[in-house]
This record gives C-alpha cells, sequence and structure tokens, in this order.
C-alpha cells in the first residue's frame, strides 16, 4: 500500500508539470536538482535540510541563468535569420 501511494504521489507531481512555460520548466529544473545536490552535501555535512535550501537558492538562480541564456542564443539565432532574409 505504501508504494501504490508513493507512486500516486509522483505521477500526481509530475503531471503538475505539464503546463509550464519554459522559464518555469528550467527554473523549477534548477530548484529541484540544486535541492537535492545541496541535501545530499548537507547530509555529508551534517544538517540535510539547510543544505537543500541552500542548494535549492543555488539551483534557482543557475535555472534563471540558464534561461536568459537560452532566451538570448534564440533571439540571436532569430535575428540572424532575419538579417539573412534581408540580405537575399
Amino acid at each position: 500500500m505504501k508504494n501504490v501511494t508513493i507512486i500516486s504521489a509522483l505521477v500526481l507531481l509530475l503531471s503538475g508539470c505539464a503546463g509550464l512555460d519554459d522559464t518555469q520548466q528550467r527554473v523549477l529544473t534548477g530548484g529541484a536538482a540544486g535541492a537535492a545536490g545541496g541535501a545530499l552535501i548537507g547530509a555529508i555535512a551534517g544538517d540535510a535540510k539547510w543544505g537543500a535550501v541552500a542548494g535549492a537558492g543555488a539551483g534557482l538562480i543557475g535555472g534563471l541563468l540558464v534561461d536568459r541564456s537560452k532566451k538570448n542564443e534564440e533571439a540571436a539565432y532569430r535575428r540572424g535569420v532575419a538579417d539573412g532574409r534581408k540580405s537575399n
């Protein structure tokens, strides 16, 4: 019964992420990965909860930076395509 509950909770959690835009997905992924990594490092250091909090914060910032980079990359690509069409 415990496994069914855990699996059901995971399915519900993941299905809630279906309507997110790219920015939200990147921030959520960064935060989750940061929290997991921070909890692991915090557990080794002696306090998993503060490690998870610090890791989540760092992951959120990392997710935002990745999002900004991807958006800049996409904008540069679109400018290049538009410039290429103008020159023809």
